[in-house]
């Protein structure tokens, strides 16, 4: 049909490194990163030859702050650039947190892969996802039955919220790092290895227990619209990881606490 618009279903582009400031609690202009960003779109098939130029012009203006906020603004200037019927776009970066370490407080920089993503179709509301890998320690439950003692096992703790205000990181791992045995650090001196070795072989406390006590925490946050906890357990004998996960939902009972008037 003449003058019939016709959209394609598979226009994209993956992994693009490009440098920007995404939002942080400490440092309030953002911290610098470099950013891993895919973007696919749904465009007409006429714009198809200039529709990459467009994309990363657009990048070039919203690159300053990458959070919440600029995300709701930046991703209309997108489907209008592109004259697309849908966008959605995904920023994986690194996030440094300078920790100090549990016996002798050095300090420490820990790395943690997060992520935002972006999704809107023309005439909608955007919906914005923050995701966060945080490391951790809990109790290997197997050894809750051998004679030699508890010893822990590396657990990966994946957050994902939905939020119409910024979620910080640093507020994520602080969380995670309180309900866990122990939080991981990239340096540790010898005093600081004692000390984690005699709590890891003290403190009981499962992934289980651990997920459980991240979700009541998160269900009590009123500025987290939805969240999704999933966490791998990477036991040392075993070359697979195993999972446990919970999310917001209106059919999981306590995932979610209403204010008592």
């Amino acid at each position: 049909m003449t003058g019939e618009k016709r959209y394609m279903e598979d226009v994209g582009m993956r992994n693009l490194p490009f440098p920007m400031k995404v939002v942080s609690k400490v440092d309030k202009s953002g911290q610098s990163t470099v950013a891993d960003i895919s973007i696919s779109a749904r465009i007409m098939q006429e714009f198809e030859a200039g529709w990459i130029d467009k994309f990363i012009q657009t990048l070039h203006n919203h690159r300053e702050r990458i959070g919440t906020k600029t995300l709701k603004d930046n991703i209309k200037d997108y489907v209008r650039h592109l004259k697309a019927s849908s966008v959605k776009i995904e920023f994986q970066y690194p996030f440094f947190i300078e920790k100090r370490t549990p016996a002798s407080k050095d300090k420490c920089l820990v790395r943690y892969q997060c992520a935002y993503s972006v999704k809107v179709d023309e005439g909608g509301k955007p919906r914005i996802i923050f995701k966060i890998r945080i490391p951790c320690i809990t109790t290997y439950p197997v050894s809750f039955e051998k004679e030699g003692g508890l010893f822990g096992q590396l657990s990966t703790v994946v957050i994902e919220t939905e939020s119409k205000k910024d979620v910080f990181p640093e507020d994520l791992v602080a969380l995670v790092d309180k309900h866990a045995v122990m939080p991981v650090y990239s340096f540790l001196t010898k005093e600081d290895q004692d000390f984690v070795i005699r709590k890891v072989h003290e403190v009981r406390k499962t992934s289980v227990v651990m997920v459980d006590e991240i979700k009541d925490d998160l269900a009590h946050m009123k500025n987290i619209d939805t969240y999704k906890i999933d966490c791998l357990n990477f036991g040392m004998p075993h070359s697979y990881s195993t999972s446990i996960g919970t999310e917001k939902s209106m059919w999981i009972p306590f995932t979610s606490y209403e204010e008592k008037i």
